[in-house]
């Protein structure tokens, strides 16, 4: 198992056994602008995807934590909610369909820049006209590095994010900074961007 994968496993249980399931700041940003049928890369605990089924859309949420996986399933079921929670190694996930919303919010930087890269264009790739992708990674400025495996992360450029979308129309583009331990930071950006929506041309 990863280093990063093992870093986040040890938090699922500790959140897990305290039943701390409140949405992150960027999660509640988020759940404003998902609709209709999303993709949840790197849900973690589930909390921002089982909030999206509770209002109605059908998730399809992945993550390599088999904690947070049993904890996605338990809640689905337990409630009757339109989620298919799925354990899978991220580094190497495929995406199959189109969706209304992609949300991957802190995973692209667990990748090599590469890696990283490939999984945000299929990101891309695999949002339908007139759907969002909603995008949250660490960048460059982040002093924190204890979750990432050594040798096996991407630091963002400021404006990286959002110079890949701006042939979307952005929605929300927002940088936030917050302390860590050992007087270290994490600072993050997030960008909300809608694909254009198709249009046919008229004939001449």
């Amino acid at each position: 198992m990863p280093s990063s994968v093992e870093f986040f496993e040890r938090q699922f249980r500790r959140q897990v056994e305290r039943h701390e399931f409140e949405l992150n700041p960027f999660e509640r940003l988020a759940l404003e602008y998902i609709r209709g049928a999303v993709l949840d890369l790197g849900c973690g605990l589930g909390n921002l995807t089982l909030a999206a089924a509770r209002r109605g859309c059908a998730v399809t949420a992945i993550d390599a934590s088999p904690t947070a996986i049993a904890r996605i399933r338990d809640a689905a079921e337990r409630e009757r909610l339109p989620v298919s929670a799925l354990e899978a190694d991220l580094a190497g996930v495929q995406i199959q369909l189109d969706y209304d919303t992609i949300v991957a919010i802190g995973l692209l930087m667990f990748f090599p820049r590469p890696q990283a890269l490939r999984l945000l264009a299929e990101i891309k790739k695999h949002v339908r006209a007139g759907g969002c992708a909603i995008i949250n990674v660490l960048i460059e400025g982040t002093t924190y590095m204890d979750m990432f495996t050594p040798g096996a992360y991407c630091l963002f450029r400021r404006d990286e994010l959002a110079e890949d979308f701006s042939d979307w129309v952005i929605e929300e583009a927002r940088y936030d900074e917050f302390p860590a331990p050992g007087e270290s930071r994490k600072v993050f950006a997030t960008v909300i961007a809608r694909k254009p929506a198709v249009t046919s041309r008229r004939p001449q």
